[in-house]
């Protein structure tokens, strides 16, 4: 059975700072390091967080602090995605530089540029990045150089309390976007267009703390598939979500994996030989990188010749 997306849940936690009013419960929520270090953030900005049984429990309704410390920060850089929040509740907000997960550059320049469009004022120096805008934001028009989803996520956030319309351009399409945007419209949010390359975001007075399941992890569901097809297996990977995993479906089909789409998930048969196939790592909804080194330890068993191209992380 798969659990709820790390992916997903990090971004709506993050989120949950823009409820003002009532406690939001998020529901589905991964047991992992990284959802443990962005509830201690949370804490630290002032909000009161709860985490058992697969559930986190967060009431932003008290005045919320501007700094996220660096002893957390440094630790994951989706920490950062509490900034957007913070400058749309705060008018302030005073984050690390972000850290963990070293693939590449991976600069967060994109968060920044949109927050700018939308008038904050930005300054990067001394390990942290510092962003202030006098009343509230501002609707803006932003494009994005490439489909980052920590910018998207971020910009989206900021842009739920901003005065008037926010167009995003070239947006990341991932569905872990689409829940979170899921997640902001429960809450009282106007976002149209997720999973789509351009959305518009009505911003509003106030958002107010609901409850919310996280989708089931895409990653992990295809770690299963790839290790059932590995081994000539017949398992069911209770909670895949075809529609999320459209890429990956079709490149093990292409190998000779029988895939079925049942009740409850995804049933892989492994065949006994499997089929050399080229890949070509993209932004969704092309092939996931974060599958790539799966389904390289996969080919090692096709016969033939096979390639994998990296497009998204230069050093991966």
């Amino acid at each position: 059975k798969v659990e709820g997306a790390k992916n997903a849940v990090l971004p709506v936690i993050a989120a949950t700072l823009l409820a003002s009013d009532g406690k939001s419960i998020i529901k589905d929520v991964p047991t992992l390091s990284d959802v443990y270090t962005i509830n201690e953030v949370l804490r630290n900005l002032n909000a009161d967080v709860a985490f058992h049984d697969n559930q986190v429990t967060v009431d932003a309704s008290r005045e919320l602090l501007e700094e996220a410390p660096f002893e957390y920060v440094r630790k994951m850089r989706a920490s950062v995605l509490v900034m957007g929040s913070l400058l749309a509740r705060n008018g302030r907000a005073r984050v690390a530089l972000p850290g963990g997960c070293a693939i590449g550059s991976r600069p967060i320049d994109q968060h920044l540029k949109g927050f700018e469009a939308m008038g904050a004022k930005v300054k990067v120096g001394n390990g942290f990045i510092d962003a202030e805008v006098e009343g509230r934001l501002k609707g803006a028009r932003v494009y994005l150089d490439f489909p980052s989803v920590g910018a998207t996520e971020n910009i989206m956030m900021a842009a739920t309390l901003a005065e008037g319309i926010t167009v995003l351009e070239n947006v990341a399409k991932e569905p872990e976007i689409v829940d979170l945007a899921n997640f902001l419209n429960k809450m009282g949010a106007k976002v149209r267009g997720a999973g789509t390359g351009t959305m518009r975001i009505e911003g509003v007075d106030k958002l107010y703390g609901v409850e919310h399941h996280i989708i089931p992890d895409r990653i992990e569901a295809g770690t299963f598939m790839t290790a059932a097809a590995l081994t000539g297996g017949n398992v069911l990977v209770q909670g895949a979500v075809p529609e999320h995993l459209t890429s990956l479906i079709a490149k093990m089909e292409e190998m000779g994996v029988k895939i079925l789409e049942e009740e409850d998930g995804l049933r892989v048969i492994g065949p006994k030989t499997l089929k050399a196939i080229d890949i070509k790592t993209m932004p969704h909804p092309g092939f996931p990188t974060d599958m790539q080194s799966q389904m390289m330890a996969l080919l090692l068993r096709a016969e033939g010749t096979s390639m994998i191209t990296e497009t998204v992380f230069e050093n991966r």
